[in-house]
């Protein structure tokens, strides 16, 4: 089985992470959420990987690589041009456009593939959503996961016959419209037939075009239903719950990283931190060479990102600062996403720096260009 991961997409909702990071880039525990799905595929013994990239490419291929510092092999199709400038200029193909330019470069949909979303962390049994798609005679399998009825809306909803033969589908429907409560994980078993069936040099995506034309023909189409881990970081709102469940342990192959010093606490190496009148209650993981002032309190699931420096008294609770982040004196963060220049709420409100009074978020900013 060969492997392709869906890397080309902005990730507009997951701003303003996506100002600088391409969306498989967001990291969850320090790592970037790519790398899991990568490390699950080695683990399944998936060795050839296929990567579709486009906006900030190069963030994704600087830390990849060729890959076998996984045990994998991987390879990039560049999604855009370069002009008559030498400005290179990203234009997606759409999921499956992507998928039939890299075919017609060099075949390497030559056998079944599983197609991820890079923006996802997975446990999925791959070897048993294999067997049921050879078992089916399948040409594609759409791996779809139960949902309550009322977030139905959120997702695209999958509807099969008893047999799991897709007849249709609804996107992000209404509850009480929704013929379903199976939705699409974004994870894809397919055949080279599929493929085949794609245009050439058209922008085609596989939710929309491809699996209606799949339906349409009639081909062996089949969802499997299946109950397992899905993180998907589909919003900011998501990412702050992400973060919060994995820190609190819901993902067991989720650890958080460093040398725990007490109980729920970790820390990178050469931190700092004055404990006079300080109170750190986890789980709390605090970056290398961060500095923690006097009479702090910090409250988990809270992570700090490396070089981070909380001054004296302030309040960090249940929040996710990034690397290099200041927190001024006597400053209180509740339940915030704090990433250079902005902060984020968990309901997703996004504001500037220069937005903030001095007594939500104080003088917190990127702080890497500071004289150390």
């Amino acid at each position: 089985m060969k492997a392709m991961i869906l890397a080309a997409g902005k990730g507009t909702r997951v701003q303003p992470l996506t100002y600088d990071l391409p969306k498989p880039m967001i990291p969850i525990l320090g790592k970037p959420v790519m790398a899991y799905l990568i490390e699950h595929l080695a683990k399944y013994g998936v060795r050839e990987i296929m990567v579709n990239v486009s906006y900030l490419h190069e963030k994704i291929e600087e830390y990849f690589g060729d890959g076998h510092q996984f045990g994998v092999q991987i390879g990039y199709s560049f999604e855009g041009y370069t002009n008559d400038a030498g400005d290179v200029i990203a234009q997606p193909l759409g999921s499956a456009g992507g998928m039939k330019k890299i075919q017609e470069f060099g075949g390497f949909f030559d056998e079944t593939t599983i197609v991820l979303c890079g923006d996802a962390v997975i446990d999925l049994d791959i070897q048993s959503a294999l067997f049921a798609h050879k078992r089916k005679g399948a040409l594609a399998s759409i791996i779809t996961k139960e949902v309550p009825w009322d977030k139905v809306s959120d997702y695209g909803v999958v509807v099969a016959d008893q047999d799991g033969r897709i007849q249709s589908f609804q996107e992000k429907p209404q509850q009480d419209k929704a013929l379903s409560n199976h939705v699409s994980t974004g994870i894809y078993i397919f055949e080279p037939q599929v493929v085949d069936m794609i245009p050439a040099n058209t922008v085609f995506d596989i939710g929309s075009e491809l699996f209606p034309l799949l339906v349409e023909k009639g081909i062996p189409f089949f969802a499997q239903n299946r109950k397992f881990n899905w993180i998907d970081i589909g919003s900011m709102k998501d990412y702050w719950s992400v973060s919060q469940s994995v820190m609190m342990g819901d993902l067991a192959q989720m650890h958080i990283p460093g040398i725990q010093i007490d109980d729920g606490i970790w820390t990178g190496l050469n931190t700092r931190i004055d404990w006079k009148g300080t109170i750190i209650k986890g789980p709390v993981y605090i970056g290398a060479g961060s500095h923690i002032e006097a009479g702090c309190t910090i409250i988990g699931p809270t992570w700090i990102g490396h070089g981070s420096h909380i001054c004296a008294s302030a309040r960090v609770i249940r929040s996710v600062l990034f690397e290099y982040t200041r927190i001024g004196p006597d400053v209180q963060l509740d339940e915030k996403i704090v990433f250079k220049d902005y902060s984020v709420d968990r309901n997703g409100k996004m504001q500037h720096v220069s937005e903030l009074v001095t007594k939500d978020w104080g003088n917190a900013r990127d702080r890497r260009n500071e004289p150390r």
